[in-house]
């Protein structure tokens, strides 16, 4: 059994997803599907991501790669050993391996991915104490905005695909 547990206020989680949510902005600016994550060390962050993956064509352009590789670029070291990582959706397995890769100690998120996600939904990677690194995992910080931004970012998308298959059938 995981015996971590979070070393941040309340008003420090819902500081960080907010940044969280500020990248997610970016990726749904740049027509990307929002999802936002920041790495914060000793209370700074350290880096930040937000999704990739249509311009970039490029299936591993999610969010918490971009913060991973920025933040170890920061500290000049490949461990992220007592950061805490914040992510507007939860991660899939491929974020959440890079995670334990990078031993991340705390993973934070907002909405659940009940498709995909791989830190307490479909399974927990995270927490799983067969693997050399566990982190401490809490979900739901500011779960509703989180989940708002990508339920309206789909429910566009979908209007604008109807929007043109009725224009197709003029």
């Amino acid at each position: 059994m995981n015996e971590k547990t979070s070393s941040l206020t309340i008003e420090e989680k819902e500081k960080f997803m907010m940044e969280a949510i500020r990248e997610a902005k970016k990726a749904e600016s740049m027509k990307e599907v929002p999802i936002g994550a920041i790495v914060v060390l000793d209370g700074k962050i350290i880096g930040r991501g937000h999704n990739f993956r249509e311009e970039s064509q490029d299936a591993t352009a999610h969010a918490e790669m971009f913060a991973i590789k920025q933040a170890c670029d920061v500290v000049d070291n490949w461990r992220l050993e007592r950061a805490q990582m914040f992510v507007t959706l939860e991660p899939c397995p491929m974020c959440s391996g890079a995670m334990i890769l990078s031993r991340v100690d705390e993973v934070y998120y907002g909405a659940k991915d009940p498709k995909g996600g791989t830190a307490g939904t479909l399974m927990n990677l995270l927490e799983d104490e067969r693997f050399n690194h566990v982190a401490y995992v809490e979900s739901g910080i500011l779960e509703e905005e989180c989940g708002k931004l990508l339920s309206n970012f789909f429910r566009k998308l979908r209007e604008k695909k109807k929007l043109l298959k009725n224009q197709q059938k003029d």
